[in-house]
């Protein structure tokens, strides 16, 4: 491993998974497992162990994009895994792409977006959220992503840039709608997510004002199974609707 690398620490404790996300340095990474010495990590390759002053056992990994889901620092709800599945599936992004997205949040979202796409611009109308997801995506080590404060239903209307996919997590994405033939590429989707009904109407009226073609609106619900002695069944704590999803393509 080298200086400067993001690793993910995992030991157990009482039968719990516990995990750290930190960076190779010469400095010593404390919890409350005890301190371990980071420049021990120089000679350390993936799926080698280390130990605390305390001789806590940890397993060194490369966080993954779940993992940084799991321990980024929020600023509220993000769009989760199942959904941003969906959204790569039925878009088809690639290493060609520029994507455009609204309503940055956390930044769980441009991490996905940026390890997949050549390009991405988000944005994001409180500066206190977008410095937030932009440590987060600096920790998450990308490079091709640039965050943006400001509201998106003013600034779509001054873009001179083309996108390949523009994805809207924003109460006023129908606002937006309108404006989005001229930013998106020939053959291009918009993306909008939404957790009311009634929101998403209001984008699905906007849409086909505009006249996008292969329009879809499709319910995010997942469910989780649960295995007991007892018997099977879906999970009961486990919320399985999380919004709505509409794609729409020029």
């Amino acid at each position: 491993m080298k200086t400067g690398e993001v690793v993910l620490l995992r030991t157990i404790h009482r039968r719990k998974v516990k995990e750290f996300i930190t960076t190779v340095s010469s400095e010593g990474f404390h919890s409350e497992f005890g301190v371990i010495d980071m420049n021990e990590l120089l000679d350390k390759k993936a799926g080698d162990s280390i130990e605390s002053h305390m001789g806590q056992r940890f397993i060194v990994q490369y966080p993954r994009l779940p993992d940084f889901f799991r321990h980024a620092k929020r600023t509220g709800a993000p769009i989760i895994p199942k959904d941003i599945g969906m959204i790569l599936a039925y878009t088809g992004i690639n290493h060609r792409d520029t994507v455009l997205e609204a309503g940055t949040g956390t930044g769980i979202l441009c991490m996905y977006l940026g390890s997949i796409a050549e390009h991405v611009v988000s944005y994001e109308i409180r500066e206190d959220f977008a410095e937030v997801a932009r440590v987060n995506i600096q920790r998450a080590g990308l490079t091709n992503v640039d965050i943006r404060c400001g509201n998106i239903v003013e600034a779509i209307q001054h873009l001179d840039e083309k996108f390949n996919v523009m994805i809207l997590d924003t109460q006023d994405a129908s606002a937006v709608v309108p404006y989005v033939r001229d930013v998106l590429a020939p053959g291009g989707f918009l993306v909008t997510y939404s957790p009311f009904i009634e929101q998403t109407g209001a984008i699905r009226k906007a849409i086909d004002e505009v006249g996008f073609f292969e329009v879809r609106t499709i319910e995010c619900i997942e469910r989780e199974m649960s295995f007991s002695e007892k018997g099977s069944r879906p999970a009961t704590i486990r919320v399985g609707h999380t919004g709505y999803i509409t794609i729409a393509r020029i």
